[in-house]
């Protein structure tokens, strides 16, 4: 170190010049080495909907991009293990991967590497990345990389019940939900008479039930599952009716005195009118007898006014 420094001081001003020159050559040559940038780390897509990955470079050789060679792959979620070539770009052709021909496709080249994807899909998400070779520059492909979610808004919900609807018995009400990225978030409801919010067992990411113990007239009304995320909200009902068993002992006790009662009534009538019946018919003979005997009373006096009548 101490004979390189001699031997620059040696040479001069002239010598100096010269060697901050090539210093500043390198460092510039090094800083415009192909770079790719990445202008969003994460993209959020609802399912079905477009969507753009952006992908731009920077490349000294930018007059010469006849050799320009660009990769994009998927690390999918559903199935990391087995990553993909999603598109390629090599000197002037395209060549898509077979399961995305048709939804796949570069959008400015040669200046720019973003991609549009069509009609997407929950296969779509995962890690992409983004690498870019020009082989008039002698540096390392650069790599950028990002994170696609595909969305899903929550399928109808599926509400169902099933237990003793009797007084006194114990219901369950389940909400199963086939599908919904992010996960959703599953509410269930008495609306009426007013709206209450229930405590819910969660069975499974995508299930949610109620039990109901001792239930009651009180318990009847509509209940209401709800399953949410950020694309919506899917509802489903149960409208649940809670009945009074007959053969209750209450229930019994009260039959039995309303047939008692009944019987005690229909006894009371019947001996009415028998009694009824019977007072006619006494009154009748007393009278079929008051008029025999006056009958009989006519015809003694009879003879004797007529013979005095005519004597």
């Amino acid at each position: 170190m101490t004979a390189s420094l001699s031997s620059l001081t040696a040479m001069g001003a002239t010598g100096r010049w010269m060697f901050w020159t090539l210093c500043v050559c390198f460092t510039a040559q090094e800083n415009t080495a192909l770079r790719v940038t990445m202008r969003e780390s994460s993209l959020e897509v609802a399912r079905g909907d477009f969507v753009v990955l952006p992908c731009s470079f920077y490349t000294s050789a930018s007059n010469h991009l006849s050799r320009l060679n660009i990769i994009w792959t998927l690390t999918p979620f559903s199935s990391p293990e087995a990553p993909i070539q999603v598109i390629v770009y090599d000197h002037g052709q395209v060549i898509e991967d077979p399961s995305l021909i048709g939804r796949v496709g570069f959008t400015g080249l040669p200046l720019s590497a973003d991609i549009m994807l069509n009609d997407t899909r929950v296969s779509d998400a995962g890690i992409y990345r983004c690498m870019v070779n020009n082989p008039p520059e002698i540096t390392d492909p650069g790599i950028g990389e990002l994170v696609l979610s595909v969305l899903v808004p929550p399928s109808l919900p599926v509400c169902q019940w099933d237990g003793d609807i009797n007084m006194g018995g114990s219901v369950r009400l389940s909400c199963l939900v086939a599908e919904g990225i992010p996960t959703p978030e599953i509410r269930w409801n008495k609306l009426n008479p007013d709206e209450i919010s229930l405590p819910i067992n969660m069975e499974s990411e995508l299930s949610g039930s109620v039990q109901i113990v001792n239930v009651s007239s009180q318990t009847s009304g509509l209940y209401r599952c709800s399953a949410t995320n950020t694309l919506g909200t899917e509802n489903c009902y149960i409208n649940l009716s809670i009945y009074s068993t007959p053969d209750s002992p209450s229930g019994v006790l009260q039959g039995v005195l309303l047939t008692l009662s009944m019987c005690l009534l229909l006894l009371a009538l019947l001996v009415l009118v028998l009694w009824l019946h019977h007072t006619g018919q006494d009154g009748r003979l007393r009278k079929g007898r008051g008029d025999k005997d006056e009958f009989y009373n006519e015809i003694r006096y009879t003879p004797s006014l007529m013979k005095r009548s005519f004597v």
